[in-house]
C-alpha cells in the first residue's frame, strides 16, 4: 500500500520515531501524525496495533482532515 499511496517507508519510520502529535484511541490503536515536508506539509497517520505483540502497523496515509483541527 506505501507504493500505491506514494508513501516512502522513511516517512513512516519518522512518524513513529519523531510524531508530532499521538493520538490513543479506545480500539487499542495509536495514532501517529506527522507533517512530511517532501509532501507539501502534509499530514502522515500512521495506526498501530499496539495490543499486538510486537506492535503491528495497521495502515497508514495522508490524512486532510488533520490541517483542519490544527
Amino acid at each position: 500500500m506505501l507504493k500505491e499511496r506514494a508513501i516512502h517507508p522513511s516517512w513512516v519510520e519518522k512518524t513513529i520515531t519523531a510524531p508530532e502529535k499521538i493520538e490513543d484511541q479506545s480500539d487499542g490503536t495509536r495514532h501517529f501524525l506527522a507533517r512530511i515536508a517532501a509532501h507539501g506539509d502534509r499530514w502522515l497517520r500512521v495506526v498501530v496495533n499496539v495490543q499486538a505483540e510486537p506492535n503491528k502497523a495497521v495502515t497508514t496515509f495522508f490524512d486532510r482532515r488533520v490541517s483542519h483541527k490544527t
